[in-house]
């Protein structure tokens, strides 16, 4: 059963708004990326995938991450929407997340835009900004998006919420 949408207050997005299939836009913010005390990903060039009942998941290009932090595992899943996408883990000094990110190496033609930036889990890193806002991780272990002040649900990911 579908849930009852929170409607927005001005300045804030339902994620019950967003389309479906998914899209991609261009973020306005910068995003930063924390992880054992490094920061590991900073950018002003990033892009953020919506998609109905989910909160944003952010995409950052590779050249505005420390790319020697990330260790490429085998793991290749495929999403309908956006194509085939790899995982990494990471790895900064003595702590050490698996599959903590993930890129989109062979994207759709809608999705050619993130092809190799990279997605995180704010649910394994030390902290994820959107702006000077620090992140709440989407519930789960199975989506990625990204909770900001501006962003309603109720959103996709917790238990219960997979017939959505």
């Amino acid at each position: 059963m579908r849930p009852q949408r929170i409607p927005p207050q001005p300045g804030q997005e339902s994620v019950w708004d967003y389309p479906r299939p998914a899209i991609c836009e261009d973020v306005s913010q910068p995003i930063k990326i924390i992880f054992n005390g490094e920061v590991i990903a900073d950018t002003k060039n990033a892009k953020r995938v919506l998609e109905t009942s989910h909160p944003p998941t952010y995409y950052i290009p590779a050249d505005d991450i420390k790319l020697e932090y990330l260790i490429e595992t085998s793991r290749i899943t495929m999403c309908e929407w956006k194509g085939r996408c790899v995982y990494s883990d990471i790895k900064v000094g003595d702590k050490h997340v698996r599959q903590a990110a993930w890129r989109y190496f062979e994207p759709t033609p809608n999705f050619v835009s993130i092809k190799d930036c990279y997605s995180f889990y704010a649910s394994l890193m030390d902290a994820c900004y959107v702006g000077d806002e620090l992140v709440q991780p989407q519930a789960g272990d199975f989506y990625g998006g990204w909770v900001t002040k501006n962003i309603v649900g109720p959103f996709k990911g917790g238990p219960g919420t997979m017939g959505w």
